[in-house]
């Protein structure tokens, strides 16, 4: 080993050397003077140059360091449950502020306003807004943009107007009213990183998740506007009538205007999936660029950035998905969450840090408090005025509980933080005040609230989410209840929501879809798109899972799919894709016919572990041993039996059919026509010995008449009848010459019937063959 370190001293040593003579020498007709000659370095090849990568250098140990506390915090599971994941990341924030406090170094401005809005931001939006669940959201739209409307104005001008006269008449600090307003606009907007943070956490029910998470993605609009407007009318210094309706419009043209442009350029998106079908590596890249550029012109503008986000994934999800692969569809699933729970870490993480080095922070007790009083008595007014008015029109009312959660669910982030931060301190002398407060209302919210959330919610009993997946039935049902009530409302003349809804429905299937999809003819099943669509999740969960565990069997829909490898056809190139899924549904349920036989009586096999099956199979193998020691009884031979007796009869095997009898059972006394013949008196008649207990077949409720031969046949009359107990070989008595047809008994018609019900309840037959001795 020394020899081979100094080996490579040596040549570093000589490359160094070659690397000094192949130098250039400086031109000859220089002024020595004007020569000039740098320090040569003992080294060349190394050097230090940190300042030329310390911004991604700076910004890649960030995100290991942030995903590392992420990882971290699941290895202890209970301090994860007592305490929300946002409020250790916060504090892990201000534990590193705190350190370099301590060490004596600058803590760098790693949050503003440019790095959350421009960076961090919209990776947490466009995952909300592609897996945002449309149907739930769609059908609370009005209460959703009731809150976020009317309620995020009420807690604007509600906080903006009493801070002013708190501070006017009671606390003294030289307040107007505009920046009071301005800094009420900033405090009052519900950030939607800090709401799914949490309430991902506590697995609230779907209502208030998609209520609370809507109201803070459509109150960015109105935040912006009045962050703006309040803004421009500090700076002026006066407000007109004028101003005022302008105020409103802009409010319309700033959320409408960011609902377009992320509609344009999810439409674009759509049309570039369309033609990717030769190079599906790009499928991924295109569906995140067309995001975050409409994003980006959003801000240009100064429109609605989340809006334009939620809107571009909303109207590109259906028409991307079809058209691209499902490698780049999971390519896309596990991009988009692998970045922004890497945002949201960082943001959390940002946060804290921010905190500890702030430099301009002006720290005001009675403003910090009556801020933070003013925010909760504000939201609770809020949703509880709104809630009743909005429970007219709605089908399923909100609770008291529900309205609690909604109040107590409104968490402030790091939007306030950023809106905070780019205040202008020339014309707002209270920037540093305002700011401290923003961030106490933060600390606030995500320590408190969010961390005493889960318990309220255990203790008020709300209900949680269900992880239950819904069936295809579940689903058909669904799609029939909205065709019945468009029908409904058809019929009433009245345009409602499931009108609407089939309009719109419609409008895609004849238009969008033909003009956005690729290779879409309209005619595909909707079932089997549905089962393929439900085969390929399953499929894909499986995958996930490791492949260890079983499907979900708790759907009636799914147990056919169980352990079943569909075999796909052998494909044709005229072979269209329906025709491959129908196929492959086909051979599945056939699969299934086979492997699962359907329910009969007849078919149903015997518990081994019975008693009376042990018995009967124990005297079958007796019988079959030795068969002359078992009494039999006769009957017709025209009498009709099921199973091998039929088939045994039909054949003329036997003409007579015997049952045996065993040991511990009293002999049956043949049954008695009403009118019997009389046989003639053998001069010295034998009488057959009398059972001490004779058994009476049991009476049949309702006896079933057998199926009265064509040609009957005669019952045969015996001179000397003989002792069927006594005789191991019965004897078959000689016909009678004058034979009369003896009507049927009723007892007979039972017997038969109890025959039949013993030769299905033991499992054998009349006459075995050696099948069933086997």
């Amino acid at each position: 080993m020394p020899s081979r370190a100094l080996l490579l001293v040596s040549v570093l040593l000589v490359g160094s050397a070659l690397h000094t003579a192949a130098a250039p020498h400086p031109e000859t007709n220089h002024d020595s003077s004007n020569e000039t000659h740098e320090a040569k370095k003992p080294f060349p090849v190394l050097d230090l140059d940190y300042q030329r990568v310390h911004i991604p250098f700076e910004i890649s140990v960030w995100v290991i360091f942030g995903s590392m506390m992420k990882l971290g915090f699941h290895f202890f599971p209970r301090v994860n449950s007592i305490v929300p994941e946002s409020c250790l990341l916060m504090a892990v924030g201000l534990l590193i502020g705190g350190a370099m406090l301590v060490v004596g170094k600058d803590v760098p401005p790693v949050m503003n306003a440019d790095v959350f809005f421009l960076f961090l931001l919209p990776p947490i939006i466009l995952d909300a807004g592609y897996f945002l669940p449309v149907r739930p959201f769609v059908e609370n739209l009005g209460t959703i943009l009731t809150f976020a409307v009317i309620g995020t104005l009420w807690n604007a001008f509600f906080i903006g107007g009493l801070l002013y006269a708190i501070c006017t008449f009671g606390a003294g600090l030289p307040l107007q009213l505009l920046p009071c307003l301005l800094f009420g606009s900033i405090i009052s907007a519900v950030d939607p990183v800090a709401v799914l943070a949490v309430f991902e956490e506590v697995h609230i029910n779907e209502l208030l998740h998609i209520l609370v998470f809507g109201e803070s993605l459509l109150n960015d609009a109105v935040t912006l506007v009045l962050y703006h407007l309040f803004e421009e009318f500090t700076s002026a210094g006066t407000v007109t009538a004028l101003d005022g309706f302008l105020g409103i419009i802009s409010f319309f043209v700033v959320s409408l205007g960011g609902l377009f442009v992320g509609a344009v350029y999810g439409i674009l998106a759509a049309l570039i999936t369309r033609i990717t079908a030769h190079m599906r590596v790009v499928e991924p890249l295109f569906v995140f660029a067309a995001s975050y550029v409409a994003y980006l012109t959003a801000e240009i503008f100064h429109l609605s950035g989340i809006m334009a986000l939620i809107s571009c994934a909303v109207v590109m999800k259906p028409y991307v998905e079809a058209n691209i692969s499902q490698k780049s569809h999971t390519t896309i699933k596990y991009f988009l969450k692998m970045w922004s729970g890497v945002s949201e870490t960082l943001i959390f993480i940002f946060l804290g840090v921010a905190t500890v080095g702030g430099k301009n922070l002006s720290w005001n007790t009675a403003f910090v408090m009556t801020t933070i009083a003013l925010c909760l008595i504000a939201r609770f007014m809020g949703v509880f005025g709104l809630t009743p008015v909005i429970n007219r029109f709605r089908i399923v009312k909100l609770t008291n509980k529900d309205q609690f959660i909604i109040a107590y669910g409104g968490l402030r982030g790091a939007i306030a933080f950023s809106l905070g931060f780019l205040l202008d301190g020339d014309h707002l002398p209270h920037k540093d005040l305002f700011l401290t407060a923003i961030i106490a209302v933060i600390f606030f919210t995500v320590f408190i609230q969010g961390a005493t959330i889960k318990p309220l919610v255990q203790i008020l009993a709300v209900k949680k989410k269900q992880e239950t997946k819904r069936t295809i039935n579940e689903e058909i049902h669904q799609e029939y209840v909205d065709y019945l009530l468009t029908g409904v409302e058809d019929i009433c003349g009245r345009h409602g929501d499931h009108y609407w809804m089939e309009k719109l429905s419609r409008f895609n299937e004849r238009y969008l879809k033909r003009f956005l999809i690729a290779e879409y003819s309209g005619e595909q099943n909707q079932l089997l798109t549905f089962i393929q669509k439900r085969e390929m999740k399953q499929a894909m969960e499986r995958v996930e899972k490791g492949g260890r565990s079983r499907l979900p069997s708790a759907a009636p829909s799914t147990v056919s799919m169980q352990n079943i490898q569909p075999q796909m056809p052998a494909e044709e190139p005229g072979m269209s894709t329906e025709v491959k899924v129908e196929a492959m549904l086909v051979s599945n349920l056939r699969r299934m016919r086979q492997r699962n036989k359907s329910y009969s009586r007849h078919t149903l096999s015997a518990d081994p572990f019975d008693e009376d099956v042990r018995d009967a199979s124990l005297r079958r193998r007796v019988r079959r041993k030795e068969p002359n020691k078992y009494p039999t009884v006769s009957f017709p031979a025209d009498t009709s039996f099921s199973g091998r007796a039929a088939a045994q009869q039909a054949s003329g095997s036997q003409a007579q059919s015997t049952v045996p009898i065993p040991d511990n059972q009293d002999p049956v006394e043949p049954p008695q026509s009403p009118n019997p013949v009389e046989p003639p008196q053998s001069p010295d008649p034998v009488e057959p010995p009398q059972s001490p207990n004779p058994v009476e077949p049991p009476q049949s409720p309702d006896p079933v008449e057998p199926p009265q031969s064509p040609d009957p046949v005669e019952p045969p009359q015996s001179p000397d009848p003989v002792e069927p107990p006594q005789s191991p070989d019965p004897v078959e008595p000689p016909q009678s010459p004058d034979p009369v047809e003896p009507p049927q008994s009723p007892d007979s018609v039972t017997l038969v019937n109890e025959l039949k019900k013993e030769e299905y309840l033991l499992g054998y037959a009349f006459d075995y063959d050696d099948e069933d001795d086997d």
